[in-house]
Parts: C-alpha cells; sequence; structure tokens
C-alpha cells in the first residue's frame, strides 16, 4: 500500500518534467518563414508579454470608450503594450505608452530619452509619426489588402498599422503578401496576425503617408 502512493505521488512530478522538457524543445526550434530582406524595425519588444506585472503608473487603468475613432486606435494600442502608462520602461529598456525602441526614436528624430519618458505630447507626436512612416512603406499592401479575408480574418487599413507597430512594415508585408503562411510571431506568440485581427476596423485615415515623417519638437 505505502508503495502505491509513494508511486502515486511521484506521478506529478513526472509529468511536470516530461511538459518541461517538451517547452524547452519547442523554445530552440527555429523560425519555419524567413523574413530576409525586409525592412524589420520593431517599436515595441518582441518579449512584450514577460513584463507585464509592474507599473508606475496605475491611474491609466481604464480604457477611454472612445469607439473605432482614431483616438480610439491609439488608446487601444497604447492599452495593449503598456496599459496606457506614459512612464513605462520594461525590461528590455522599451518606452512610453507605445513601447518605442531607441532606435526607432532615432529615426523619428527622438534623441533625449528622458524627456521622451516625461512628455505624453511628444510620446503622442511620436506615434503619429512613426503611423505616418509605416503607412508610406506599406501603402501599396493597404491598397492590395483591404477588404480581403486571410486566415480567417478580415484586412484592415487599422489592423495594418497596429500590426506594423509591433512587427515593421517589413513583417506585415511578408505575412499579407504569403497569405498569412509568414509573419513575425513573439517568444510568447505575439503575432502580426493577432494585431491585424485585435485593432481591425478602426478609422486612421487621420494618418498621412510620409516616407521621412518626423516629431515636430517646436510644434
Amino acid at each position: 500500500m505505502t508503495k502505491n502512493i509513494v508511486k502515486l505521488a511521484a506521478l506529478p512530478s513526472v509529468f511536470g518534467l516530461v511538459a518541461l522538457s517538451m517547452s524547452v524543445k519547442d523554445a530552440d526550434k527555429p523560425r519555419e518563414n524567413s523574413t530576409e530582406g525586409l525592412e524589420l524595425f520593431y517599436t515595441v519588444p518582441q518579449f512584450d508579454e514577460i513584463d507585464t506585472a509592474v507599473l508606475d503608473n496605475t491611474s491609466n487603468l481604464n480604457l477611454a470608450t472612445t469607439g473605432k475613432s482614431f483616438t480610439g486606435f491609439k488608446e487601444a494600442l497604447g492599452f495593449k503594450e503598456s496599459q496606457n502608462d506614459y512612464k513605462r520602461i520594461n525590461q528590455l529598456g522599451y518606452l512610453g505608452k507605445y513601447q518605442f525602441g531607441r532606435s526607432t526614436l532615432l529615426l523619428l528624430g527622438v534623441t533625449d530619452t528622458d524627456e521622451f519618458i516625461n512628455n505624453p505630447r511628444l510620446q503622442e507626436k511620436a506615434f503619429v509619426a512613426n503611423a505616418s512612416r509605416n503607412k508610406w512603406v506599406l501603402r501599396k499592401d493597404i491598397k492590395r489588402f483591404t477588404g480581403k479575408v486571410i486566415n480567417g480574418v478580415k484586412v484592415t487599413e487599422s489592423g495594418i498599422l497596429a500590426a506594423a507597430h509591433l512587427a515593421g512594415p517589413g513583417s506585415v508585408k511578408s505575412y499579407l503578401r504569403s497569405g498569412g503562411v509568414e509573419g513575425f510571431r513573439d517568444a510568447f506568440g505575439t503575432s502580426v496576425y493577432s494585431y491585424i485581427k485585435k485593432f481591425a476596423g478602426y478609422d486612421v485615415s487621420f494618418i498621412e503617408p510620409d516616407r521621412n515623417a518626423k516629431v515636430d519638437l517646436d510644434s
């Protein structure tokens, strides 16, 4: 009887070890699809799902009910990235409400990250400028794929721009032009597909495509 109890008690440990070995094995698998040669500018971290516990400002937890307007688009995306916390810096060094990387900020003309993290107005300008750049890069794909269904999801302009914010315009091109076969996915499964689906149907006509868009620090 005692031996049987010991055996039964050992079973959860055995299953745990098997699950752990499978998890490690899966984590070591290389990407099945390559995006070599495409522009891959990541404006939020590939491991953005890791740092979700601590926020510097917990007063921004309520998502504004702004519908499908452009403001609604910004608030929904900001909530996904940081719960709309302008002062958030995650463990990989991504900054602010929209979790920008320093290299992207330099591309947009922002060199002072201390000022950036303490200036909500500057962060909103950076978001618009980055969206304008992405919209220019993806202008042909927006025209070609908007309204089509890929992997069961209707493609919209706002979904495309949100996915570009996550993975860069090159990854979005790869996803759309491969019919949804190729696409960026972070270590925890956040994908181009998920952003195209989650942020579909917002009015982003406010965004003008601009290849060289930068933040106007004086206005």
